[in-house]
């Protein structure tokens, strides 16, 4: 079963600091994990990120959760170190990803290009390179998971209905549309005319200096609204013609949404003008309207999905019910087949910090007399990268 997002656990792992090469010491070097290290400035930098996680998502009872989680800490950046190696391993480089989910989050910021990107992230005071390299690694864990783990769960149709029936009074939902929009903006066809300053003379001679005084915009003509009303029922005609709603809000929608085809989301009776609701509401999911007048210009509007009131039927929601059966095997699953990547490798703590993720079964490779102990302390040395 493919899913396209993880649950908190991974998102948690894939936004921690990176790691240091073993060969690098730069401080206190609080863990081993194989040939990385882990190093107190990075404890302590994914502790702080933990308590802003954590005051963003519940600002009421910051004290105790992250009191429940602050125990973690060192376990996850252990986990992601882990995940990475595997990754590795298996020749996963997330190359293609990467330039993929770089482009999907340009056109999300309404971006033009990967200057612009980098500009955006440098601006926010994060090195463009380290932000590539935790998104890489963020794409690399999800893989990982997604092919060593997510792909080996089984969900049955018995356990869906009996996750339905037990959550039906958690399903219920009012009624809601989710809209799209192509936006003909009205746009003056005359340039802008040059205001006159009032604080210059009424005369004056060719040397004498003038102030320079912004421009005034034009006013909309008659001509102007009836070419954009004009303009929206060509792109409705297309539409009707074949054109798929998306593709033509992308390319000539002059609103904020052109970049997602135009998708609003969801909106509950109450949400839009009377005028709004009482149309749309009234409408199928496919069905779009005739151009409709706005402040703004000329809008077509689509009605891709009708949510009636209620609680809806097993079919209606089964993506989400497996979605949620899948995320609840997958945390137990997920902390099984991390704990055998422990087993198989090397990780030293040092005195006074705890890995609770660790396995009763975990070794770390030390000078002894037995000859099978020897293979297998001298297996993970290698590993490590010791000879």
């Amino acid at each position: 079963m493919n899913r396209k997002t993880l649950p908190l656990l991974v998102a948690a792992l894939a936004a921690l600091p990176l790691l240091s090469s073993a060969d690098t010491v730069v401080e206190e070097i609080i863990a081993r994990v194989n040939n990385s290290i882990i190093t107190r400035s990075d404890f302590q930098r994914s502790k702080e990120q933990l308590k802003e996680e954590i005051k963003q998502q519940d600002p009421s009872n910051q004290g105790k959760t992250y009191e429940d989680k602050e125990k973690d800490v060192l376990r996850d950046l252990i986990d992601r170190q882990l995940l990475l190696e595997k990754g590795k391993d298996l020749g996963i480089t997330a190359d293609t990803d990467l330039v993929k989910r770089l482009d999907e989050m340009r056109k999300q910021m309404n971006l033009d290009s990967m200057e612009d990107l980098e500009k955006a992230a440098q601006s926010q005071g994060v090195s463009f390179e380290d932000f590539k390299q935790n998104l890489r690694d963020q794409i690399i864990t999800q893989q990982v998971i997604g092919r060593e783990v997510g792909s080996h769960l089984n969900i049955t149709k018995d356990e869906e209905q009996r996750f339905y029936e037990a959550h039906k009074s958690d399903m219920e939902q009012p009624e809601a549309i989710r809209l799209s929009e192509i936006l003909v903006a009205v746009k003056p066809s005359a340039p802008p005319t040059p205001a006159a300053d009032p604080a210059a003379p009424k005369a004056a001679s060719a040397s004498t200096p003038t102030a320079t005084v912004p421009a005034v915009p034009s006013a909309p003509t008659d001509a102007d609204v009836e070419a954009a009303n004009a303009k929206a029922k060509d792109l409705l005609d297309q539409i009707h013609k074949g054109a798929a709603f998306e593709d033509v809000a992308k390319k000539s929608s002059d609103g904020p949404s052109a970049a997602q085809g135009g998708d609003l989301g969801y909106f509950e009776r109450g949400k839009l003008s009377k005028e709004l609701e009482d149309r749309t509401f009234a409408m199928k999911a496919g069905d779009i309207t005739d151009v409709i007048r706005t402040k703004q210009g000329f809008v077509l509007l689509k009605v891709t999905e009708h949510q009636k009131a209620g609680v809806p039927t097993m079919k209606q929601v089964e993506p989400r019910i497996q979605d949620a059966l899948y995320y609840e095997k997958l945390q137990p699953a997920l902390r099984a087949y991390l704990t055998k990547l422990r087993e198989d490798a090397f990780i030293d703590i040092r005195p006074g910090y705890i890995d609770t993720g660790a396995s009763p079964n975990q070794t770390k490779p030390i000078e002894t007399a037995s000859k099978d102990a020897g293979a297998k302390n001298l297996k993970k040395k290698k590993k490590m990268g010791v000879f």
